[in-house]
């Protein structure tokens, strides 16, 4: 990376942010400093001495790196993620206006640019922007809330240094709330609270912040007091600052500080020292303060908060109303105080060469590339692929290396993204989250320049639990069709495609029916192609409970040479739990039969037992065996004894009495403790028996044995009984 000498007489210069209203001053892009990052810094020229006492103390790029913040914004469904994220756009200067989650005005939120987002007013896909606040840079994701789109939260939370749980003040921690934040606890992401919807009848902020604690295990206090609540929600107090705060302006952006009403002071100064208690349970400097009596200033507690909300003890509380524009802009004076900034979070890598030894990744701009795929989407140029940078710099025009695949390829294209937006640039740098295009992988993949060999740690995706048979209407259609498949696989690790040999049909399986029927649905609008869905055919098989005996002689004169097969013996059940599914054994002595017609007639028997004559499904467990039999020296063939074979079995098949198999699966639960007797008692309609029920903590197994054919549809139902709170294994 190109960099002044520390020796050279040239100015010395360092980067710093700067705010949408400066662009046109950016350097240009061959400068030596602009180097560096994307564009997003200016030159800021300071004294040779200045920056050598800096370069002594840390590394020159450290300063920008604190200044740079990547967030994601999960929650459960409809509790105001995106319309959160629009206030966050609006009041950086990101946007110009503002618009409601539905679209009532044709618009829709910036952040749910899919049709599909804004007719159903739900986030589908995760979508990532950048905004500038206060000097400092802020990647943010905002993610679905529903639980059918739950890796798109995954993988966001993986890349992510830092995020915001939004609860509803009147829901309270819900069923997804409690996924989502299990997943940040996955991958231990810091996090802050937002109580949202303030405004709403019956809000209730502080039975939300006794739910985290008690539902979701947080170490948390409210740094934020409300003043009034529903119709008379007016503004908010900061704890740390003891400063009140009103939303003026048509759209709340002017934010304005008075002191704390008279009538509240009692009560507030009882909700800071709740807050300075909970912190100094996790923070031993701001213990010994505490317990030593001293005053607590307003930056002790700032700084105490912020080490605490790193080491991941301790989660801030914030509240406000996204929809009314209140508490907004203090969330986001949050995000800057007390996330952590790329280099204070522990990434690791796996260095392939040392048998995947651990290697910490420092963030520096100066050290090799190592660079994570965590997402893939087709874009109106090809396949775009979202990359966190973990370190070093790539730039357009490098040549990267696919350390999972070990190909060589160029960067063609490299954007940032603003929702469905690109913006061009010519470099990224380690901390930021980027998109290339022209890039063929895999989502997980790692990218290096070459020097090392580091891959990233994998996420965690989740198995599908519900399945649908679809097929286009029009056979024309098919090329289409299996296009859209198979781009809706890579772009999605949940979305799985299969054909089922038996029954010729095209399985999809996803994480519930809203998760399928958008895939259908896209295929329709971005292929043009109708498609039908419908439950999965179950194969269910067929098998024989006695023995019965066959003679067939199959004789056949045409005017030329004939077919000729005698084939006689036995057939008889295997007993269930041999292994066996099908077994031919010729008892024949002498040569009634040559023997090379023998194979001819398993071959036989093996095609008429794939389709039994109940209801046409394979037939299984039986034992086929030939005892006699007759040929002729001319019409004798392998076709005759073939044929002889198949209707033998035909013939027989009545007589040994058969029967239908169905498939009947093990299926294990972990179900809430509240709700074990609505699941128990809605399994036993449609099973054959329940093996076992254990407690365990706040949960219990059933371990159930479910005919397959009532299998289907049975996640949506458990998830409707248990509030979505069920764990499939």
């Amino acid at each position: 990376m190109a960099r002044f000498p520390r020796g050279s007489s040239a100015p010395h210069l360092i980067y710093s942010f700067f705010n949408s209203s400066t662009k046109s001053k950016r350097s240009s892009p061959h400068s030596p400093a602009s180097a560096l990052l994307l564009g997003n810094f200016h030159l800021r020229q300071f004294s040779s001495s200045a920056i050598r006492a800096k370069d002594d103390k840390e590394p020159w790029w450290k300063e920008s790196m604190e200044h740079l913040r990547n967030i994601g914004i999960s929650a459960h469904i409809d509790s105001g993620k995106t319309t959160l994220t629009e206030r966050i756009l609006y009041y950086t200067g990101r946007i110009h206006e503002i618009h409601e989650v539905r679209g009532r005005d044709g618009v829709g939120a910036k952040m749910d640019s899919m049709d599909l987002e804004r007719e159903k007013g739900i986030t589908i896909q995760s979508a990532a922007t950048y905004c500038t606040w206060n000097g400092y840079q802020v990647n943010i994701i905002d993610t679905p809330g529903h639980v059918d789109f739950t890796i798109e939260v995954e993988r966001a939370l993986r890349v992510l240094d830092g995020a915001i749980l939004v609860l509803c003040s009147v829901g309270g921690v819900q069923s997804q709330s409690i996924t989502v934040d299990r997943q940040m606890r996955r991958y231990e992401v810091p996090r802050v609270a937002f109580i949202n919807k303030l405004d709403r009848m019956g809000a209730d902020p502080w039975k939300v912040l006794s739910q985290a604690r008690a539902k979701l295990r947080h170490h948390s206090a409210a740094v934020q007091v409300p003043i009034g609540l529903e119709e008379d929600f007016q503004g908010l107090i900061d704890l740390v600052q003891m400063k009140a705060f009103y939303f003026r302006g048509s759209s709340g952006e002017n934010v304005v500080a008075e002191d704390i009403p008279e009538d509240m002071a009692a009560f507030v100064e009882a909700k800071r020292r709740e807050l300075i208690e909970t912190v100094s349970d996790v923070d031993d400097k701001l213990a010994d303060a505490f317990l030593a009596d001293e005053p607590i200033s307003a930056s002790d507690l700032e700084e105490a908060i912020r080490r605490a909300t790193i080491a991941r003890k301790f989660i801030p509380v914030f509240m406000g109303s996204a929809f009314k524009n209140k508490g907004v802009q203090p969330l986001l004076n949050g995000v800057l105080n007390y996330l952590p900034c790329p280099i204070e979070v522990n990434n690791y890598a796996l260095d392939q060469t040392k048998d995947e030894e651990k290697v910490m990744l420092g963030g520096n701009p100066e050290g090799p590339l190592v660079a994570l795929a965590f997402k893939l989407e087709e874009g109106r140029f090809g396949q775009l692929t979202y990359l966190r940078i973990y370190e070093g710099v790539i730039r357009k025009g490098d040549f990267v290396v696919n350390i999972n695949t070990g190909k060589r390829i160029k960067v063609p294209r490299l954007v940032r993204m603003h929702s469905d937006e690109m913006e061009d640039i010519q470099e990224a740098h380690a901390g930021q989250i980027v998109a290339v295009f022209g890039m063929d992988c895999a989502s997980g993949d790692t990218f290096t320049d070459g020097s090392v060999k580091y891959t990233m740690t994998s996420m965690n995706v989740p198995e599908p639990v519900m399945s649908l048979a679809v097929q286009p209407v029009s056979k024309d259609s098919g090329g289409q069709f299996s296009k859209a498949l198979n781009r809706f696989q890579r772009e999605d690790p949940t979305f799985r495609v299969g054909l089922d040999p038996e029954s010729g049909q095209t399985i999809i399986s996803g994480m519930g029916e809203l998760h399928l029927d958008i895939y259908v649905e896209r295929i329709r609008r971005e292929y043009k192609v109708d498609a039908t869905v419908g439950k999965p055919r179950v194969n269910f098989r067929e098998t024989i409970t006695q023995r019965a005996e066959f003679d067939y002689l199959h004789k056949k004169q045409s005017g030329g040479q004939g077919q000729y097969g005698r084939v006689t013996g036995y057939v008889e059940p295997i007993p269930l739990g041999e292994g066996t599914k099908f077994e031919f054994e010729n008892m024949i002595v002498g040569q009634a039969i040559p023997s090379n017609f023998i194979p001819a007639i398993e071959k036989g028997f093996k095609e008429a037992a794939n389709s039994g004559s109940l209801i046409g499904h394979p037939v299984e467990n039986l034992r086929i065996v030939l005892t006699d039999g007759a040929s002729h020296a001319v019409d004798s063939s392998e076709l005759a004894f073939k044929l002889a074979a198949i209707y033998a079995f035909r013939q027989l098949y009545t007589a040994a009495k058969p029967v239908i198999l169905e498939p009947v699966m093990l299926v294990e639960l972990k179900v809430p403790s509240e709700f074990q007797g609505t699941v128990a008692g809605d399994i036993n309609k449609c099973v054959h028996s329940i093996l076992s029920l254990t407690p365990h903590f706040f949960a219990f197994f059933l371990l159930p044995q479910v005919p397959l054919n009532n299998m289907f549809g049975y996640s949506t139902s458990l998830r409707s009984m248990t509030q979505v709170r069920q764990r499939f294994f």
